[in-house]
Parts: C-alpha cells; structure tokens; sequence
C-alpha cells in the first residue's frame, strides 16, 4: 500500500505511525511525500489547501491512501473520496508552554500562538493577554520562544499537545488547557482512499478505531452545520463515556474576544453523533453563532469592525 502524505516532519510522523500500524514496510507499506499548495504558501481561502494535491494523486492512482490531520479536512468531501479509517487519538488540547498556568501570566504578557481559535480562547480568558501571531512549525515556534523571547517579549507559547506527542517532542510543558475548547479533529488523524477501493477500505479497517470516528463525526457534523470556515475561531471537542454517552463542547467566538459562545450537550445513547453535532449547532445559531460567523468572515476580508477595548461579552449555553 503506497499512503500519500505530506512532507512536513509532523505529517511524516503522523503517516509513519499509520504504516506501521498496517505493518510497515515488512507488509509492503511505503510512505509517498506529496507537496500540497499550503506548503507551497499558496492560500485557497480554505482547508483545501492542505489536502488536494494528496487527493489528486489519489486519483491519479500514485497512492492508495492519504493520512491528514483530521482538523485540515473539508467537512464536505469531494465527490470519490472516503474516509476510511480513523486510528486511535492522541491527547486533543492545548499546550501552554513557558508559563505554569494561564493565571500565572502576569498583566499585559505577550503569547504567541498561529491559531484563530486559540486567539478567540485566550482573549476571551484574558483580554489583557497580548496575544501575538507565531507561524512555523513546532521546532521553530519552540525556538522563538526559547532563544528570542526576550527579544519577542514572549511570556508564552501555545501548541497542541498531539503535535508534541506525534513528535516524541519531551518539552516542559507548563499545563494542558482544558480552558480552551479544542478544534475539530484535532489529536485525530483521518486516513481518505477513493471511494470504490473497496481493497483499501478493508485493509484500513483493521486501524479504525469506531468510536474515535464517532466523536470526529460529532464534530465535524458541527462544523459543517454552523458552514464553518478557516476564518472561523471554532472549538468542537466530543468525548464517549464508558456507559455510550457522548458529549459535545463548542466554542465559537470573535478572533479579538470580545464575544463568544459556548455550549455543551450529553446524548445519553451516543447513537447518533451527526445529529448531536446539528443540535450544538441549531444551539450556537439560536443565541447568536450567525451574527459572530459573518463577523468572522467579514473581518478575515478586511471589513470587520476595528478590535473593541472593552471587556468581552460571551454566553455559555
């Protein structure tokens, strides 16, 4: 089996694991680098960017899977692609590093973080919180940090925790930010094939994990309903309980903090994770989520309102 991937040391990481969960090369697994337009710095304005050069070689026929992170997936597929197989999930949330604990940040830090969603979260938690745009990848957000935050001014940085951990990155991490509502997917990988390889599709099925699917469903089927975009700060993260309930938490908010949504819902069956997903959103919509997603793109476009100084107004559901 020949598994499309990009060529980032995190998405080799993350298709390496999976070839050896099918085998490896033993089993006649090969891992095929794939440069996708992201890499290429080339914005499409939406996730697309990271996958359909992949998909095109799919295809094409040059490789028979291709292993994404699940949060830099479409909602909706193009026509002739699956999903099909979703492996075991790392630790979703967020990583604080440089500082013990969010409160522990003194008035006014600066921390760094490449994330629209992380910003929203942060700001929402600590509007005096200068939060500053960090790009590159983990070693290099890691070095910013270490040997230029005195220069940067950086107290802090925020990365994924699944990032350092598909790494084996052992870095001092202060603490795990359950206060922040991790993206959708994230800490999950989702390997595509073509829709009729019906071959591939049972070779993968011995690495799905079913009930990691189950909460990707959950909050992918979020996303979807609210028409979510890469302009758009938002935090799904559904969790099974060991008697089959799920639970879905969302975060929606304005990229500057000044206001925010948040909500959570138990299905006590878990028997259905789309339709738990369309309810968070049908949730969201009705105290507001419309209003915020305009203002998202609005602003993503150069139209938005300039940053409020005030203190930011949410709701929780």
């Amino acid at each position: 089996m020949r598994i499309g991937s990009r060529g980032s040391a995190l998405a080799l990481a993350q298709a390496n694991f999976v070839a050896e969960l099918l085998g490896g090369a033993d089993a006649g697994v090969e891992v095929v680098v794939i440069t996708t337009s992201g890499d290429r710095g080339i914005l499409l304005g939406d996730k697309s960017r990271w996958v359909k050069e992949l998909e095109a070689a799919l295809l094409a026929g040059e490789v028979d899977a291709a292993v994404h992170s699940a949060k830099d997936v479409p909602v909706e597929l193009p026509d002739g692609f699956a999903l099909a197989a979703v492996p075991e999930r790392v630790d979703p949330r967020d990583a604080l590093c440089g500082a013990a604990s969010l409160g522990e940040l003194p008035q006014g830090a600066r921390i760094g973080t490449s994330s629209l969603r992380r910003t929203a979260g942060l700001r929402a938690l600590r509007p005096d919180l200068e939060v500053v745009a960090l790009h590159g990848n983990v070693d290099t957000r890691l070095w910013k940090l270490e040997k230029e935050g005195g220069e940067l001014g950086l107290s802090a940085i925020v990365l994924a925790q699944a990032g350092l951990d598909r790494l084996g990155r052992r870095v001092p991490v202060g603490c795990l930010l359950d206060e922040l509502v991790p993206a959708p997917g994230q800490g999950t990988l989702a390997v595509e094939v073509r829709a009729g390889d019906e071959a591939t599709r049972a070779a993968l099925a011995a690495i799905d994990d079913p009930h990691v699917g189950a909460c990707l469903a959950a909050e992918r089927a979020l996303a979807r309903a609210l028409g979510a975009s890469c302009n758009t700060p938002l935090g799904a993260h559904a969790t099974l309980a060991d008697d089959g309930a799920m639970t879905l938490r969302a975060f929606l908010g304005l990229p500057d903090g000044s206001a925010w949504l948040r909500d959570e819902l138990t299905d006590p069956l878990g028997a259905s994770p789309e339709a738990l997903g369309a309810e968070v959103a049908q949730r969201l919509r009705a105290a507001g989520a419309d209003e915020l997603l305009a203002q998202c793109e609005a602003r993503a476009a150069g139209n938005g309102a300039p940053p409020p100084a005030s203190t930011p107004e949410g709701t929780r559901l």
